[in-house]
């Protein structure tokens, strides 16, 4: 048996005479390459750029097809954008004042100062959009969409003239995902688009789609062209490089909203691309149950003539054109065909067929049975590969308060981790520039703001409240926050922001106020603080007033 080698029939290598090797772990189970199941299921992955970047382009159009086509892909997009941002998020300033030294009214009055400079230049359209369209909540609203769509948006800082009514001279704009690539004499010199990869001749660098980097893999700039990829124009296409960070100030020249998913990333993917093929697919499927559905609603009756073809009742039911009828006097009055050899179905209409012709149908049985389970079915696999539940995404709250209201607990976890990606790429980013320019112009005080980065972190501090979320029942929603608060659970400021996204202190100096209205007005009193339950007499005042 030494020198016998016998060929292995599942694996297929000749090993001596009765050896046979086991497998072992997930050699029997996902990496296995001899269970029929797994045969035919050999993918190759690549490098983020080839697995990525290079189909990028494909994903993006696709994606937005999709958002533009299938009601579903727009539902997921507009949901995300509704409630991660809304009406767009508001800036609260929250300075460190321990490392500042400053007082808490100090610390307040420098907060409200900070805030209403922002709010100058961030409700203007023409102070903070560089093309005048968008004031900042509606350029947030713009940036997730189409960071959602196309998997990423770069936002430029531009510098406009300042003027007595506009003192700030920062603009934003944004720049849609296309339009950062790799330049056509930096390219490989392989097919574009599918290979996006480049070498900067000047600095070496590699770029991967567009974006720079130096060798220890660090961004260091952007290439943005001043045209789309399939535009019609006759501009000559050409490249700017713009670079990540200002040489003397270190302040970003570019913004780069994206979600990575894997390392050595540059490049974000669609929010839609794992659901492409699916949404497709249903879309397809909808529409052509849809158009048999209507075909079977039409009523159209057939006349078979073989001696005189132009006797038949015109105006028995509906129009009674007919395929080769003369042509009316406009011819956009009518989008029947005037070919002898087609006939068109329609509502209330009578045809006439030539002689020795006939007409058959099949019998479809419209709707297809158990239509609407199997599109639920599928809808709950394409929330679950966006993240959404399908209560949410269809926007369909018939289930139990408790399913419910876990689908929306559920859903309101990814969206608060989006917008906690938003705020880190988009909007913390863009107040910080606007408030090292507010410094400098000597609009904000911040002593020791450009001489110690601690110091300017704490001077930066803010927080970013938006749409918070939705609730089934206030009522037992509202009792079970003062229990917390009793408890010490949660503060007051807590609870005040995720039921209103305000802010606590705001509410109670408002209340203050309107008490001291009212008790002039001799009416009653607004209760800033809930009295103890053990107290039933100040119980019943409360409850009273």
């Amino acid at each position: 048996m030494d020198g016998i080698y016998i060929q292995d029939k599942k694996t297929g290598l000749f090993l001596p005479g009765g050896v046979r090797p086991q497998a072992k772990g997930y050699s029997e189970a996902g990496a296995s390459t001899t269970r029929r199941a797994m045969r035919g299921f050999n993918p190759r992955s690549g490098s983020p750029r080839e697995d990525i970047d290079w189909n990028n382009t494909t994903l993006r159009m696709r994606g937005r097809m999709l958002y533009m086509s299938s009601p579903l892909a727009t539902s997921a997009v507009n949901t995300n954008r509704t409630k991660v941002v809304g009406v767009g998020l508001t800036m609260k300033s929250a300075i460190n004042r321990e490392v500042l030294g400053l007082s808490l009214e100090a610390a307040k009055d420098w907060q409200l100062k900070a805030e209403a400079e922002f709010r100058l230049w961030a409700d203007d359209k023409a102070s903070c959009d560089a093309t005048g369209m968008n004031n900042f909540a509606s350029l947030q609203q713009l940036a997730l969409v189409s960071w959602l769509m196309s998997g990423d948006v770069i936002t430029v800082f531009k510098r406009q003239k300042s003027t007595t009514m506009r003192p700030y001279t920062l603009r934003l704009h944004l720049i849609e995902a296309d339009r950062v690539s790799t330049p056509g004499d930096y390219g490989s010199g392989l097919s574009w688009p599918t290979i996006t990869d480049g070498v900067n001749p000047k600095t070496k660098n590699k770029i991967y789609d567009g974006i720079e980097v130096d060798g220890s893999g660090m961004v260091v700039a952007y290439h943005i062209r001043n045209t789309y990829p399939w535009q019609v124009t006759s501009e000559e296409t050409k490249w700017v490089r713009v670079e990540a960070y200002g040489e003397k100030t270190e302040l970003p020249n570019i913004i780069h909203v994206m979600s990575s998913e894997r390392p050595d990333q540059y490049r974000g993917v669609s929010y839609l691309a794992p659901v492409i093929e699916p949404l497709l697919q249903l879309r397809r499927y909808t529409e052509s149950e849809l158009m048999a559905a209507l075909v079977q609603s039409f009523f159209t009756a057939w006349i078979v003539t073989k001696e005189n073809p132009s006797e038949f009742p015109m105006n028995e039911v509906g129009s009674g054109d007919i395929a080769g009828a003369v042509p009316t006097a406009n011819p956009a009055d009518s989008n029947l065909s005037r070919s002898i050899n087609e006939y068109e179905m329609g509502p209330g209409t009578v045809t006439t067929l030539a002689e020795n012709e006939d007409i058959k149908f099949g019998s479809p049985n419209i709707p297809t049975a158990g239509f609407d389970s199997f599109v639920k079915t599928f809808c709950k696999l394409i929330g679950a590969g966006l993240s959404i539940p399908y209560d949410v995404l269809i926007k369909e709250y018939n289930a139990s308060y408790s399913a419910s209201r876990a689908a929306l607990q559920d859903a309101w976890e990814d969206f608060r981790m989006r917008r906690k990606w938003f705020v880190d790429d988009f909007c913390q980013p863009i107040y910080e520039v606007f408030l090292a320019e507010a410094v400098a112009r000597g609009r904000i005080k911040a002593p020791g703001f450009f001489d110690d980065p601690l110091v300017r972190a704490a001077w930066s501090g803010a927080r970013w409240i938006g749409p918070v979320q939705v609730s089934l029942d206030p009522k037992k929603e509202a009792e079970a926050a003062v229990i917390m608060i009793d408890h010490g659970i949660k503060t007051h400021e807590q609870v005040t922001m995720e039921t209103t996204g305000r802010d606590w202190e705001e509410n109670v100096e408002q209340l203050t106020r309107e008490n001291q209205v009212l008790k002039e007005a001799g009416g009653g009193r607004v209760q800033v603080i809930r009295a103890s339950e053990d107290d039933d007499t100040n119980n019943k005042e409360g409850e009273n007033q």
